[in-house]
């Protein structure tokens, strides 16, 4: 079904680019290429799709035009912990350190009951300004208080 002109689909693919929705766009090329002659199968091997893929777009495109192309997020799965929860844990990582990865993990299990693979927590927690690092020892000549260097001085 054609539900736009080529000049419109090509300012669509126009306006797709300049938004960066490539995944919009490489649709839309599809749909071209189905306007300039090809089978389905023809447009679908030049953007690189399946040809169930490519039956899902058509009757995408049919039904609903551009916004049946445009890609649908569920918006994601939701996070184990709630913000007041990490919130928390945040809190409580910061008044009691150090804490090791394994510590943090029991903590997080024993308190909330639910566990995160340890790549995703550390992520999260640096995303939280925090990092894991070994405490040293400290010497006489480390002040005892921590300093910011400004970067003129």
């Amino acid at each position: 079904m054609k539900h736009l002109a080529e000049a419109e689909l090509d300012q669509a693919i126009e306006k797709a680019q300049k938004a960066d929705e490539t995944r919009l766009v490489r649709r839309l090329c599809f749909v071209k290429n189905l306007y300039q002659g090809d089978t389905r199968e023809e447009a679908g091997n030049r953007v690189g799709i399946s040809r169930s893929t490519t039956h899902r777009w058509a009757c995408a495109w049919n039904d609903s035009g551009v916004e049946g192309l445009r890609p649908g997020f569920g918006g994601g799965r939701p996070p184990k912990l709630s913000s007041e929860q990490f919130e928390e844990l945040c809190e409580i990582l910061e008044s009691d350190q150090p804490w090791t990865p394994t510590q943090i993990h029991t903590l997080i299990k024993d308190r909330y009951g639910v566990t995160y693979h340890s790549a995703h927590l550390s992520r999260k927690l640096r995303e939280a300004g925090m990092n894991y690092a070994k405490p040293r020892p400290r010497t006489l000549a480390v002040p005892t208080t921590l300093r910011r260097f400004s970067p003129s001085a």
